[in-house]
C-alpha cells in the first residue's frame, strides 16, 4: 500500500524524466547528417583535387567474358582521361572528359571522335557503365535534389538518400536511391529507376580498403536488372589522391599519346 511519501516521490522521479532524457534525445537530434554532406562526399569517394587511379574492368555475360586494365587520371569533378592498357586489342583507346565535352582516340585509325551529348547514357567499351558513370559528367551534389528516406526494410545502420534530377537536366533517371553506413557514409549500393518506377539496374559496393588514407570500396558491381545474365566489375588496384600532373595531362595532344 502506498503512502504519501511514496507518490510524492513517484511524482517526483515522474517530472525529472524529461529532464533526465531531453540532452539524450537532443543529442540523437543533432546526429542526423546534412543530406549534402553525405551526397558530396559520395561525388568525391573516388577524387580529390587530382587522382590517379590503377583499374580492372571485367564485362561478364552469359556467353563470353573480358577484362580491361586501364589508368585513370582526374582533376576535381570537370575533367578525366582513361587510358585502356590491355588486352591488345584494345590498348591505346583513350577517354578524355572536359566539363560537359568528352572525346574517344582510337589508336587503330589514329582518330579522335567528339562524343555528342545524346550518346553520354551509351554503353562505354561494352559494359554495364555509361559514358556518363566512368567521367561523371553529372555530378550528384549538382544536379539533383536530396533527401533522407525511410524505406518499410530499412536497415538501422544504414541511411537511405532519394536523389531527384533537378528541372531541366537531362538525366535518363527519373530517380536514384543511394544506401550508405551510418557511422562513416560509404556506400552500400546504389538503385536507379526508370519514369515508371521500375528499377532498372543496381550498384552494389564491397571490398573496402584503404587508398591515400581514405577507407573505400575497391570493388564496384553493376547489374542491369533486366539481364540477369550479365554484370560489370571494376576493381581498383591502387587509387593516389593530390598528385601532380602535367599541365596538359587533360588536353586532346595527350589523349594521342602512348603514356
Amino acid at each position: 500500500m502506498k503512502t504519501k511519501t511514496d507518490q510524492l516521490i513517484i511524482n517526483a522521479l515522474v517530472l525529472l524524466i524529461p529532464v533526465f532524457f531531453a540532452p539524450i534525445l537532443a543529442v540523437q537530434a543533432e546526429n542526423i547528417p546534412d543530406v549534402n554532406t553525405i551526397v558530396e562526399k559520395m561525388d568525391r569517394l573516388y577524387r580529390s583535387d587530382t587522382s590517379y587511379g590503377d583499374v580492372e574492368m571485367t564485362i561478364r555475360t552469359e556467353h563470353w567474358e573480358r577484362t580491361l586494365k586501364m589508368d585513370i587520371w582526374s582533376e576535381g569533378l570537370d575533367r578525366t582521361l582513361i587510358h585502356i592498357n590491355s588486352p591488345k586489342k584494345d590498348a591505346g583507346i583513350a577517354t578524355l572528359r572536359k566539363k560537359t565535352e568528352m572525346w574517344n582516340y582510337f589508336p587503330k585509325i589514329n582518330k579522335v571522335i567528339k562524343v555528342p551529348p545524346s550518346m553520354m547514357m551509351s554503353s562505354w567499351m561494352g559494359s554495364d557503365f555509361t559514358n556518363d558513370d566512368l567521367v561523371r559528367e553529372s555530378s550528384m551534389i549538382n544536379d539533383y535534389d536530396s533527401r533522407l528516406i525511410t524505406p518499410d526494410n530499412a536497415n538501422p545502420d544504414y541511411y537511405y538518400i532519394e536523389l531527384i534530377p533537378k528541372e531541366d537536366i537531362p538525366i535518363v533517371w527519373a530517380r536514384i536511391e543511394l544506401v550508405v553506413r551510418k557511422k562513416d557514409y560509404i556506400p552500400v549500393e546504389e538503385s536507379f529507376f526508370d519514369e515508371k518506377g521500375r528499377r532498372m539496374r543496381l550498384m552494389e559496393f564491397s571490398e573496402i580498403k584503404s587508398f591515400g588514407g581514405r577507407e573505400i570500396p575497391s570493388v564496384l558491381v553493376m547489374k542491369p536488372l533486366n539481364k540477369p545474365d550479365k554484370k560489370t566489375v571494376i576493381k581498383y588496384i591502387d587509387l593516389k589522391f593530390d598528385i601532380e600532373l602535367k599541365a596538359d595531362t587533360f588536353s586532346l595532344r595527350n589523349l594521342q599519346k602512348k603514356r
